[in-house]
């Protein structure tokens, strides 16, 4: 199962990778990354929300190219990503990545490289609110240098 998922709702990250190995007994390794909404962020204290807006379409097309991608790097066999919309607050999850394989290394790195296209490449766009207003949420250089090391220049040069 391969599968990409834009929703405001909450999800359950063990019931997603239960879902996701249900009746499978070919999977050697499962990793799940589960990014969690903090309540500051690199030089904010104080985060109160978080708002992600995206273009439905755009985003979920982006997010499938790159599960596509990480099938023919890796040897596969099945991933799930689920990433949040709308209005969020600390404690709240934002973004699910939940990758199988037949050996950890392979899901271990599909899971990473994942992560670090969410970061930088996927159409979101981000606005802290904290107690001296909001502000939209600039693409980051380290998440730059991390998607490089994937061989992907990000082409990040302003908010994201």
């Amino acid at each position: 199962m391969f599968e990409v998922r834009i929703q405001t709702e909450a999800f359950d990250a063990g019931a997603e990778s239960r879902r996701l190995r249900a009746g499978r007994i070919d999977i050697g390794a499962l990793v799940v990354f589960e990014g969690i909404c903090r309540d500051h962020a690199p030089g904010v204290e104080g985060v109160q929300s978080l708002e992600l807006e995206h273009y439905p379409e755009m985003t979920r097309a982006s997010i499938e190219r790159m599960v596509g991608q990480a099938r023919v790097r890796w040897p596969l066999q099945g991933a799930v990503v689920v990433h949040r919309v709308g209005l969020l607050h600390p404690g709240d999850p934002i973004v699910l990545v939940v990758v199988a394989s037949s050996h950890r290394h392979d899901a271990f790195e599909a899971c990473a490289f994942l992560m670090d296209y969410l970061k930088t490449q996927a159409p979101l766009w981000k606005k802290e609110a904290t107690p001296q207003g909001a502000q939209w949420v600039d693409a980051r250089e380290a998440d730059d240098e991390a998607l490089a090391r994937w061989g992907i220049e990000s082409g990040n040069s302003g908010t994201r």
